[in-house]
């Protein structure tokens, strides 16, 4: 556990400076993919996907 929450840090910080130094490469989208797997393998996972759930339906809602 210890060395995953090391690498999803690590991943994280990485996708925030590839996030503002503007463009983004295949490098840069595959360190992004690389920290939604391993959002995906944490306790937060069920947070995320409830948010974003939540968001898709009142986006969804909308009438324009």
């Amino acid at each position: 556990m210890a060395v995953s929450i090391s690498v999803l840090v690590l991943l994280l910080v990485l996708a925030v400076i590839f996030l503002r130094s503007g463009g983004l490469k295949f490098t840069h989208a595959l360190v992004c993919a690389l920290l939604g797997f391993f959002l995906a393998g944490t306790s937060m996972a069920p947070t995320i996907h409830n948010g974003v759930a939540a968001t898709a339906n009142v986006v969804s809602s909308l009438n324009p």
